[in-house]
Parts: C-alpha cells; sequence; structure tokens
C-alpha cells in the first residue's frame, strides 16, 4: 500500500518558535504513485482549522494513481513549525505558506493543471489564492470546498 512522504518548505513571514530568524517551514505529505517527482498534475488537499493534512489519506492514497497529491500541515499544526507570535495565526500567513509551496512544487517540475480541495479553513485559503489574480503557477482547475 502507498504511504506519503513528509517533506517541508521554508516560508517568509513571521518567525517559528525557537527560532529568531525570519520565517517557518511547513510540513506536507506528498502521495505520488506513480513516482514521478514532477507530475504535471497536482492536487492540493488543506485541512481545517484544528486539523492536519493526514486527515486527507483515504482521499490522497485513491487520487495519487492519477496525479502528485499533497497536503500540507497548515503552520501551527501536525508536523509544521509553530509561530512565536500567535496573533501571526491568519489567512493571509497561510495563503502565502500555501504560494510558497506551489513554487517549491513547481520548480520541482512545472505544474500543468492544479486542483484544490479545501476543508473549512482549506477551502477559505484556496478561495483567497483562486481570487487573486497572477499569482498562482497555474490557475486552479477544480476547486472543491467542504464544510466552508
Amino acid at each position: 500500500m502507498i504511504q506519503p512522504t513528509l517533506k517541508y518548505v521554508p516560508c517568509p513571514g513571521p518567525a517559528a518558535v525557537g527560532h529568531p530568524e525570519q520565517g517557518h517551514r511547513m510540513a506536507y505529505w506528498e502521495w505520488n504513485e506513480t513516482g514521478d517527482a514532477a507530475h504535471p498534475h497536482v492536487i492540493v488537499c488543506v485541512h481545517g482549522l484544528a486539523r492536519q493534512g493526514r486527515d486527507f489519506d483515504t482521499l490522497a492514497r485513491a487520487l495519487a494513481r492519477h496525479a502528485r497529491v499533497v497536503c500540507p500541515d497548515v503552520v501551527g499544526r501536525g508536523r509544521s513549525d509553530w509561530l512565536a507570535d500567535p496573533m501571526q495565526y491568519q489567512l493571509p500567513v497561510y495563503a502565502a505558506d500555501m504560494l510558497a509551496l506551489l513554487a517549491q512544487l513547481h520548480a520541482q517540475g512545472p505544474i500543468a493543471s492544479l486542483d484544490w480541495v479545501g476543508t473549512s479553513m482549506g477551502g477559505l485559503i484556496g478561495m483567497g489564492l483562486c481570487g487573486e489574480t497572477g499569482v498562482l503557477p497555474v490557475p486552479v482547475r477544480r476547486l472543491v470546498l467542504n464544510d466552508v
């Protein structure tokens, strides 16, 4: 049975607990049954407020046959860093972190199509990014919102 790989992306912005320098790391779980690290179809699955990326294991396992599936742990959750300033836990920080993640994925291999699955807060992040022009490597092709 396929298992995810834990990876990290450096994110600009607020500092992490125990790290006086700027920035923090966001963890993400990558599901990729094809083994192609540069698979051109990417599906990002983002969890709700008090959850984590592994919430999507069943869905990600099924989708990994057709795409590179990425399930981040939003900062302050799961394996991601915690922010030093609790007032920084806000949607603009989360959206900037997702842009850093997409930039890293796009650098590993060009993203040809991008789908977004968002539960609650993850849906709000997705809607915010879809509402911006010129910030994503490619436009979101499919946006799935749950409990928003």
